[in-house]
């Protein structure tokens, strides 16, 4: 109840501080040349490989664009978050990139730039109770279905299951779980018996599958819906990490694509964070020079296994 209420003021006092900011914010049909064009970006977390890659998917697009890109990391702190935004607006850049901590919360944040002229891009994760100017993200819903049946055919379709779940909120974890649980539901032989946030985190991965495997010592196969989680997990399934218990995760990081490689890590859905940093400032500069930019832009996920591990490892 006191986050929600902090999260609450915090929005309050960012419409306010964007109202005050006013015209010297606006960017909207202004027609700026790219090289006067500043774009603020906030990231979730930079402590974790796969927001790295987003990062500098990015930076390299904002470099070779001309365009000047200033990042932030909100470190998992959706009211940092919020002023982060706030601090885009006084800065006065002209489109605003938002990697949402709890996507439910970014929406105060997003609709008072967008009331200041200030558009959003959405990348990687949705903003919920606001219009953004275009969501850049893979089909996690897509992906979680490709997951659970990844996890279906390495099981031989039967076994008992856990599922390691990201932040509670953020629209990447629901997504993936949805699609997975809708996935799973053609294998009746397959029983998810368990399921537990470990917030995309590697160290509680480690521990939340640690307490899963004491209360479920007969578990034949993770889903984990994150990489990170996933090399949590194997660190606790130890020997059997692979083998006894096959491990499915979603984001294909360099980290994940090894322990595929080294046959611990049975398949991940690799998703293209470089390829959403780079279409996120791509869409940042159209809308901040009052171009139409499409509502969505879908990036392909693909299931990669041992078997063509090769082909995403070396590009």
């Amino acid at each position: 109840m006191k986050r929600t209420i902090t999260l609450v003021a915090a929005g309050a006092a960012l419409a306010l501080g964007l109202t005050a900011c006013g015209s010297g914010a606006s960017s909207g049909g202004s027609g700026a040349s790219e090289g006067s064009i500043k774009i603020g970006m906030s990231v979730s977390t930079l402590n974790n490989p796969y927001f790295v890659q987003l990062r500098k998917g990015a930076e390299d697009e904002a470099k070779k664009q001309g365009v000047t890109l200033t990042v932030t990391d909100a470190q998992n702190d959706a009211s940092q978050q919020v002023n982060q935004i706030q601090n885009f607006a006084s800065q006065s850049m002209k489109a605003v990139i938002i990697n949402p901590v709890d996507s439910d919360a970014a929406g105060a944040a997003v609709t008072a730039a967008e009331r200041s002229k200030i558009p959003v891009i959405a990348v990687d994760r949705a903003v919920n109770g606001a219009t953004v100017a275009q969501t850049v993200a893979s089909d996690n819903v897509e992906g979680g279905k490709l997951a659970a049946q990844e996890l279906a055919k390495q099981l031989g379709e039967k076994g008992q299951v856990v599922v390691l779940q990201g932040v509670a909120g953020t629209s990447a974890s629901r997504d993936r779980g949805q699609g997975f649980t809708e996935g799973i539901k053609a294998y009746p032989n397959i029983k998810v018996v368990a399921q537990q946030p470990a917030d995309f985190d590697r160290t509680k991965g480690l521990d939340v599958m640690t307490n899963l495997l004491q209360s479920n010592p007969d578990v034949s196969g993770v889903f984990a819906e994150n990489d990170e989680m996933a090399l949590g997990a194997l660190k606790a399934l130890g020997a059997k990490a692979g083998k006894d218990v096959k491990v499915v995760s979603f984001d294909g990081t360099p980290d994940g694509l090894k322990a595929i490689q080294d046959g611990t890590l049975n398949a991940s859905v690799a998703q293209q964070p470089a390829l959403l940093g780079q279409q996120a400032v791509q869409g940042a500069i159209k809308a901040a020079n009052g171009e139409k930019v499409e509502a969505t832009v879908a990036v392909p996920v693909k299931v990669v296994t041992k078997d063509n591990v090769a082909e995403f490892a070396t590009s």
